[in-house]
């Protein structure tokens, strides 16, 4: 009233008396706040969208100036083109561009069979491209980039609307002169050319669209490094001619001609261009031989291609066709192919958090890993490169050796074995040997046999990077009975997180067995535990929060000693887990409250971690409901990670584990598990390096996992930093697993990755006690090793980079790589410990959580009930959670629900209010709140209304913020005003009446009911598999609101049950909040009635979603059987 206007991250910085607000509201996504302190206006963003609108006709100028190609669905089959390569010359091309036997059937022959991406499972146990002994191709040295902590992933399906991979073809114009000139475009759905495509392209109009062709083939007295100048050259004059098309095209390679690679000749015109100011005249168009997968063309983009034609794949495809191979017409076969491409790039795409392929383009999101700095420099300037490595005359010689091979007629195409073992193809590290030798040792119990398997590991091909570092052993060393225990050494182990649901129960349990036996830990993984392990040495004593949240309840959270935020996996970094319908038997379906035979997404991000001050947040709140617990982050190794691990450190993490690449998975797409991540020597002695110069190393924990096999990798991690470590792989080996990469199949033949029954009562043999010998034997490794050094302590070993030196390799390629950055001595500046010496406490320690649980805790140990009164201000974060904790330790989840402790707060809540709430407590905040109410909430109430003498109206103001219930199991929440975006997101159980919900709302829903009084956002429903929800429809356009993907619209004309279940929550939410939106539609509740809409998942029935829970065909099935 008095004028002023507050704008601030959070409410609550202000302090005013509710009758003192004209009116509240909030900035959403891509959304302006004007204040025009002239004239003393306030522009909305509808208002400044109008403005801006009507400033130039620019509808028109499209309209006139846009040149659309006619896409390929449209055509008739005529016009798609017909086989050009006999199969004589497509053999040869085939030979020439390293295609293998294994890769048409893998991996090319799936995307045009069914239009996705292959997937595979365990991860990938090949040696890196510049480490291979074998020929590999140029894309196979580039990693991709994925956001952690720092920014979110993007979900591409359930978020498909704001993914786009529109192209435009033009000369780009002064962006401060708005002119018609601007629409002069060639626009397409995707920068993936089909036949037709090319066709049309060349046939555009030559004033605006000219093109230019560059035959990217070199002879071989040329040489590559002279050939990719030549080039360039010759786009620059092109392009400084006027050219607006480039095509370059290795199409015409012979006798006498090879194909430069690919990126390398996009990656060095775009460079030229760019540095001649050419680029925004011209664009890159390439026709290649090269490209099969999603990342290759990913990287093709990455560094400058405006639009890629794969002609070699599309002929492979046809072949099949021809061959009925696959049973498809030639249109449908390529369309199928480009459809999955055009997934997989946004699935790359969407890791890094960006939407459009316009933003993608020129980025260069990549590692290089293993390439010399003369091709950065030429090739791809800009991009991260640390170790150095292949050069051209490297390249040169691959180039020469595959065209010798392709037009050799004798000669077949590989069978390949970068995906699976082959033999005589690609090493890989869990080969048939290994895995035998393991298994014999583990059993037997002998070390002479794990000795066998630790010689065949450790003398092994050089395959990582650490097998180029050797140990340098003094003269003498120490006696072994001088060094520490074996038991002291069980302590730094861990198995790494593996769902229930990914491994069978009786694995999982197991693993657990074997490792409280030892003293180590085992990790649950994502998908919670049952509840009758707590306490017992089935518990898991890592308890893992991911961004799914299944099965995360206030007691699941207390049973822990460490909870782990995984923020990402080394297997498949930027995106979230899946488990695929078939293992979600009812009793995976009860620990993650879920309806059976339903598969489950997870999230890519965490959506409660956009920012390192949101992780922050959530490392409060799980200190808050288990103070005694170790929190500990989960990142993967990338460029940057010691940044992002300073971050964490100052969020006052305990613990910071840095994943490899290699490290397994259930199941993931096969560019994910090739291409994704780097090794962890990389990222851990950059974490480790990054943590000492801040001062910080002394107070955090540091681990790695990812392929450990064996005590000389344990001492090779601790100099480099390691004071803890994970396995994933190796005891599911010791268990019986044979490494077949079908988990994500339900069919494992030893069933330790199958929830099937008979597989698993016929075929699961492991025991605790092989486990067990499994890290026995790496302890006494790991002991005699360090007697050798002379060190009687594994913290003596962390960060002594003197006894590591790098050895020289065996191939050329292998001898260019530089480790020096890795075993680099940090700056020590503080003299502090190189480990974890110190406890990494916090600042703040929520002194109202104290206080109430000071208040309450006689009540809840006599399970009586109290009643409760408090102000509250947006500096008490977390509120709830220690209550919750006390109340799930001394009675579970729902052992108070009877007598509960009631709060009335008045104030503004900060950040977390009620999160991991517990049955019995409830609690009322007369005022408002921020993010994440509710979060994770088991059970009890949450109410939130607005003080009395409110003059705004109560539905058009917000009262909560962003993410309220998300991963939320049980209970009830009542706000009366409206919520931010993604309201009941994961939600599994919770029933809500909210007046108002921003974008994503009930995105991932699997149980539940939510009530909307009010306006929804874009994109409601996507990915929700169980629960259901009303929304009030006043403005009559939910239907373009929804994502119909998953759920469906249902109007409750004649569902008599419902209208009176919904006038029962209606009447609910009036008592609790007196909102005056309820009182309005109970009031003249007949005429509201049409205007409610019901939403509920395709596969649930309507008449099944009241009284008990809602149970979907694929249950029905699974029950039958």
């Amino acid at each position: 009233q008095d004028g002023f206007i507050t704008l601030a991250s959070e409410v609550g910085i202000w302090d005013y008396t509710a009758d003192e607000v004209v009116e509240k509201g909030r900035v959403g996504p891509g959304e302006l706040l004007v204040i025009d302190t002239q004239l003393g206006k306030i522009w909305h963003s509808d208002e400044i969208d109008r403005d801006l609108k009507s400033r130039h006709p620019y509808k028109a100028w499209l309209e006139a100036n846009v040149k659309r190609l006619t896409p390929f669905e449209q055509l008739s089959e005529q016009d798609a083109g017909n086989r050009s390569f006999d199969d004589e010359t497509l053999l040869k091309y085939q030979k020439m561009f390293g295609y293998t036997n294994e890769e048409l059937d893998s991996v090319i022959r799936v995307m045009g069979e069914i239009g996705q991406e292959a997937t595979g499972s365990m991860g990938d146990d090949t040696p890196f491209a510049v480490l291979s002994e074998g020929n590999r191709s140029l894309f196979d040295y580039f990693r991709q980039k994925f956001a952690q902590v720092t920014n979110p992933p993007i979900d591409p399906l359930r978020e498909n609307h704001v993914m786009s991979l529109a192209t435009c073809i033009g000369s780009e114009q002064n962006v401060f002169n708005e002119t018609t000139g601007h629409a002069k475009r060639l626009q397409f759905d995707t920068p993936i050319l089909m036949y037709a495509d090319m066709q049309q392209l060349l046939s555009a109009d030559q004033a605006h669209y000219s093109y230019c062709k560059i035959d990217i083939t070199y002879s071989k007295e040329e040489g590559l490094g002279d050939a990719v100048t030549r080039i360039c050259d010759e786009a620059q004059e092109k392009a400084a001619a006027g050219c607006v098309m480039l095509f370059l095209s290795d199409r015409n390679f012979d006798e006498n001609k090879l194909p430069i690679p690919a990126a390398m000749a996009v990656g060095a015109v775009q460079k030229r261009l760019v540095d001649n100011n050419l680029r925004c005249e011209s664009n890159i168009i390439i026709e290649t031989g090269s490209v099969r997968d999603a990342h290759q063309f990913a990287v093709l983009i990455g560094f400058g291609a405006t639009a890629i034609y794969p002609y070699l794949a599309y002929e492979s495809l046809v072949a099949m066709s021809d061959s009925k191979v696959i049973n498809k017409s030639y249109c449908e076969v390529t369309l199928a192919y480009r459809n999955a491409i055009n997934k997989g790039l946004y699935k790359i795409m969407s890791k890094m958090g960006i939407s459009t392929v316009a933003s993608y383009r020129c980025s260069m999101l990549f590692e290089a890993v293993g390439l010399s700095d003369a091709i950065v420099d030429t090739c791809f300037n800009g991009v991260a490169s640390r170790i150095k490595g292949a050069c051209f005359t490297d390249f040169d010689d691959d180039q020469r050796k595959l065209h010798t091979l392709a037009l050799s007629k004798r000669k077949l195409l590989s069978h390949g074995g970068l995906l699976k073992y082959v033999h005589g193809g690609e090493y890989h590290a869990y080969n048939p040997d290994v895995i035998q030798t393991l298994q014999k040792a583990v059993r037997s119990g002998e070390y002479s046999d794990y000795s066998v398997y630790a010689d065949l590991v450790n003398k092994r091909p050089i395959a990582t990077l650490r097998d180029m570092l050797a140990l340098k052993l003094p003269a003498e060393g120490i006696s072994i009975d001088d060094v520490e225990p074996a038991t002291d050494l069980y302590k730094r182990f861990d198995s790494a997180a593996m769902s229930i649901g990914a491994l069978s129960p009786e694995a999982h349990e197991a693993l657990a067995i074997a490792m409280n036996r030892l003293g180590g830990c085992s990790n649950s993984g994502e998908g919670g535990e049952d509840k009758l392990r707590y306490g017992t040495e089935k518990n898991s004593r890592i308890k893992q929060v991911a961004s799914g949240r299944f099965g995360v309840t206030p007691h699941y959270l207390r049973s822990a000693d460490v909870i782990q935020i995984k923020v990402a996996q080394g297997a498949k970094p930027g995106e979230g887990g899946q488990l695929p319908g078939e293992k979600v038997t009812p009793y995976i379906a009860k620990l993650r409250y879920s309806v059976p035979g339903v598969t489950l997404i997870s999230p890519p991000p965490h959506h409660d971690i956009y920012s390192i001050e949101d992780l922050a947040q959530l490392i409060f709140d799980l200190k808050q409901v288990n103070p005694k617990a170790l929190i500990s982050v989960k990142l993967v190794s990338e460029p940057g990670v010691g940044t992002i691990a300073t971050g964490v450190a100052k969020a006052y993490a305990d613990l910071i584990t840095i994943s490899g690449y290699d490290g397994g998975t259930g199941a993931s797409p096969l560019t994910s598990v090739k291409y994704a991540g780097s090794p962890w020597e990389l990222g851990l002695a950059e974490t480790q390096q990054a943590l000492v110069e801040n001062g910080l190393r002394h107070r955090i924990r540091l681990q790695t996992d990812g392929g450990l096999k064996t005590g000389l990798d344990i001492i090779k991690a601790a100099i480099l930093g390691a004071e803890s470590f994970g396995f994933g792989t190796g005891p599911m080996v010791a268990l019986g697993c044979k490494y077949l990469r079908i988990c994500h199949l339900n069919n494992c033949a030893t069933g330790v990755a199958t929830q099937d029954e008979t597989l698993r009562q016929k075929h699961y043999h492991g025991l605790p006690e092989m486990a067990m010998n499994y890290f026995k034997f790496i302890a006494q490794e790991a002991r005699e090793i360090m007697a050798s050094l002379g060190v009687a302590k594994l913290t003596d070993l962390i960060g002594r980079l003197d006894l590591l030196e790098a050895i020289e390799g065996k191939t050329a390629k292998q001898q260019k790589i530089d480790l020096s950055s890795v075993i680099a001595q940090p700056n020590n500046p503080t003299g502090e410990t190189l480990y974890c010496s110190a406890p990494n406490t916090s600042h703040y320690l929520g002194k109202l959580n104290e206080t109430l649980l000071a208040k309450a805790q006689q009540a809840i140990d006599e399970s009586s009930g109290i009643s409760l009164v408090s102000r509250i201000c947006n500096t008490d974060r977390s509120v709830g959670a220690m209550l919750s904790g006390y109340i799930a330790d001394k009675h579970g989840n729902q052992g108070m629900a009877a007598d509960p402790v009631s709060i009335e707060l008045h104030g503004t809540a900060g950040q977390s209010f009620g999160v991991w709430n517990a049955g019995g407590l409830e609690m009322t905040l007369v005022g408002d709140a921020n993010d994440y109410v509710g979060k994770g909430m088991a059970g009890g109430k949450l109410v939130i209304r607005p003080p009395l003498g409110s003059s705004f109206a109560s539905h058009k103001a917000t009262i909560a913020g962003n993410t309220c219930l998300y991963g939320a199991t049980g209970g009830k929440l009542f706000a009366a005003g409206c919520a931010g975006e993604r309201f009941a997101v994961r939600n599994s159980g919770v029933q809500a009446v909210v007046e108002g919900v921003g974008d994503n709302g009930c995105e991932y829903m699997t149980g539940g009911v939510v009530c909307v009084l009010g306006n929804v956002g874009v994109n409601f429903g996507a990915g929700m598999t169980g629960g259901f929800a009303y929304i009030l429809d006043e403005r009559n356009d939910f239907e373009k609101r929804i994502n119909p993907e998953l759920v469906e619209v249902v109007l409750l004309d004649e569902l008599a049950s419902h209208q009176e279940h919904l006038r029962g929550l209606i009447a609910e939410h009036l008592e609790l909040t007196g909102s005056s939106r309820a009182e309005t539609i109970l009031a003249s509740f007949e005429a509201y009635l049409p205007k409610f809409k019901l939403v509920k998942p395709k596969s649930s029935d309507v008449k099944s979603l009241l009284g008990h829970r809602a149970r979907s065909s694929a249950e029905l099935r699974v029950q039958a059987q």
